[in-house]
């Protein structure tokens, strides 16, 4: 069994334009303060790191690796999110899907897809420039809008959108593979990939290529009622990265799962600080252990009432309290006998 490491930041929910989170130095810092190890790193904003750079020069890899290593720091993993959002887009949220490609592509769905199937591509040889290991991103959406059965699906309707689905991520899970890193699809409401049944369908779409894997993000499955600790047991083989992110839902006489058009705040499901909501992170970071995950405890922080700074600072205390020492021995192994062929067989009763 491997010992989690962390905590990790996803810088995400952090990057503005306000000191100290303006520039990649001024946020290490921070971080650093604060107590985290790690930073999962958002490739859009070139303030903070230049994807196109890093995947072209190993020289300036090192440089933004010297820069965190100054506050001992290091990237966990990169995330390519709201690229991935854009390599599979279904027409009606093409407006506002455009404020995640540049300016120039915007009303030009076909441009706007190439240009992020090359980010991905990009961003695969990043990673492997930093030498990681896996890479965060969604899987874009073109069922979404037919996620409740009615009107009634066409036959073949939802067939034929995991085929073209598999069709547009074929070749990148092939670029991840010729780089070495795993591709984590991000379980999440709005994603094709949204739950584990979404997954397998995809996975089998993709005929099980083996970087087609998953980020682990228990709050989305609180959300939408599935059994996050159930979910563990079954897709382990598969989970390559987590974010540490919780959540709670309280159904209502007014809303349930969808929540009626309300705010977060009065939604029946919504996004807490970590430890305020209803994941069982306890059995979480069992489960993580047992299970032998190599990777990364990383902090999503989202919360509808509590201040991100706030979240942050209590986050570093509470994924060190949750993260598993794993053992190197047996807890019994005091009373070990040790092995004698001839004493088992006499006990045995073979003589």
């Amino acid at each position: 069994m491997k010992t989690l490491k962390g905590p990790a930041l996803f810088l995400a929910q952090y990057i503005g334009d306000e000191p100290p989170f303006d520039s990649l130095e001024h946020i290490a810092r921070w971080a650093s303060e604060l107590g985290f190890k790690a930073l999962q790193m958002p490739t859009l904003d070139k303030r903070f790191f230049d994807l196109e750079r890093a995947a072209e020069s190993q020289a300036y890899c090192q440089e933004i690796q010297a820069l965190l290593a100054g506050y001992g720091l290091e990237i966990c993993e990169l995330s390519t999110h709201l690229q991935g959002q854009l390599v599979a887009v279904h027409p009606v949220y093409d407006s506002l899907f455009d404020g995640f490609a540049p300016p120039e592509l915007h009303g030009d769905p076909v441009a706007r897809q190439a240009w992020a199937v090359e980010q991905l591509k990009l961003a695969a040889q990043a990673s492997a420039n930093l030498g990681l290991k896996a890479h965060a991103t969604f899987s874009g959406s073109l069922l979404w809008p037919f996620l409740y059965p009615w009107p009634q699906r066409p036959a073949g309707l939802v067939e034929d959108g995991f085929a073209e689905l598999a069709k547009r991520w074929r070749p990148i899970l092939d670029a991840f593979d010729a780089a070495g890193v795993d591709l984590c699809f991000e379980i999440h409401p709005g994603e094709d990939l949204h739950d584990g049944a979404t997954f397998e369908r995809f996975l089998a779409a993709v005929d099980h290529h083996p970087r087609c894997c998953m980020l682990y993000d228990p709050s989305h499955l609180v959300l939408q009622q599935l059994d996050h600790l159930a979910f563990l047991d079954r897709y382990h083989p598969y989970i390559r990265m987590f974010h540490v992110k919780d959540a709670e839902f309280h159904a209502s006489a007014q809303q349930g799962v969808y929540g009626g058009y309300t705010s977060w705040v009065e939604r029946a499901g919504r996004f807490r600080s970590l430890g305020d909501g209803q994941v069982d992170f306890k059995a979480v970071f069992s489960k993580l252990a047992q299970y032998d995950f190599d990777g990364w405890a990383v902090i999503e922080w989202e919360c509808a009432l509590k201040h991100p700074e706030q979240g942050a600072a209590e986050g570093v205390t509470f994924v060190n309290e949750h993260i598993i020492q794993v053992t190197d021995r047996a807890f019994d192994d005091f009373a070990d006998a040790g092995t004698d062929r001839e004493a088992n067989r006499t006990l045995l009763g073979l003589g």
